[in-house]
């Protein structure tokens, strides 16, 4: 069985995102999709649990994927879940800039190679960053992410 992971913040999933697991479903037997805290981003919109729950709705209607979250180094992870590969999706030339650093390292401490998928271009432009910010002044993201996390993002943003 062959085994793929794909980590990422996810605050929030976008279609982008799940364009990259429907399209690693097909390819691997098993996708662990691995939501994180990442400090580097700040803030996050929507919390660790909140992510999981709206990432397994999201992705509810692929049967070889699961969700988990961690505060590991993503090798520690692969390891954990027997991962053969890790996967990264690419929007642009700068997402594979500062990806194959990170790959290379993956690489070089855990031996397990990573597996870049590029974005479809009606979803390359798609953000989370820019997704929360069009969602909090009140613009239509109907067309960038799941139903379900349209209807949190409106949740959350009339309540502040």
């Amino acid at each position: 069985m062959t085994v793929a992971l794909y980590p990422g913040s996810f605050d929030p999933i976008h279609n982008g995102h799940v364009e990259i697991v429907e399209t690693a479903s097909r390819l691997f037997d098993r996708v662990v999709v691995a939501a994180m805290r990442n400090p580097q981003k700040g803030e996050p919109l929507f919390s660790l649990d909140e992510r999981e729950s709206l990432i397994g709705e999201s992705l509810g209607h692929l049967d070889n994927v699961t969700v988990t979250m961690f505060s590991s180094l993503v090798v520690d992870l692969a390891r954990d879940v027997s991962a053969d590969f890790i996967v990264k999706g690419l929007r642009a030339v700068s997402d594979f800039e500062s990806e194959l650093q990170m790959a290379q390292m993956n690489k070089n401490i855990s031996g397990v190679d990573t597996l870049f998928i590029p974005s479809a271009s009606g979803n390359s432009f798609l953000a989370s960053k820019l997704i929360r910010e069009v969602a909090r002044f009140g613009g239509s993201v109907q067309d960038m992410v799941p139903e379900c996390v349209q209807r949190r993002l409106a949740d959350r943003f009339e309540s502040s």
